[in-house]
């Protein structure tokens, strides 16, 4: 039988679970203010939108990087880790962005998404060429 990343599934699921809430925020802001397109000036609802737009920018193509790298044969306590840190990261920059532009969570949220990436890139890198 064929080998599924199960780490990057697992962590999939809990990011798939963590955005529903997230477009819900969205959806229930436009009811409350009537805007159903935009954000009509509503500071609330631009920062709901840029957060949940963010998340949505920046998880999918980290996931891809983290299934990559256990299908490649990362070991499995680096693979958890980056999702982790990833989860981590994400809900840090989510709440941040959410509640104030300015936040200084966005940047440690942000900054750790980027070295995650960074890591899970290298280490799909360094498996491709170990192996080959």
């Amino acid at each position: 039988m064929e080998q599924f990343p199960q780490i990057a599934l697992v962590v999939t699921a809990v990011f798939v679970l963590i955005s529903i809430p997230m477009a819900i925020a969205v959806g229930v802001r436009r009811t409350k203010t009537g805007i159903p397109l935009l954000h009509g000036e509503d500071e609330s609802l631009l920062r709901l939108m840029r957060a949940h737009g963010n998340f949505i920018e920046y998880v999918p193509l980290a996931l891809l990087a983290l299934a990559g790298a256990e299908i490649a044969g990362t070991a499995p306590w680096l693979v958890a880790a980056c999702g982790g840190v990833l989860l981590l990261a994400r809900l840090i920059h989510y709440f941040s962005l959410s509640a104030s532009v300015d936040g200084k969570g966005r940047a440690v949220g942000a900054a750790l998404t980027t070295l995650t990436m960074l890591v899970l890139a290298l280490a799909i890198l360094w498996q491709l060429w170990t192996t080959s």
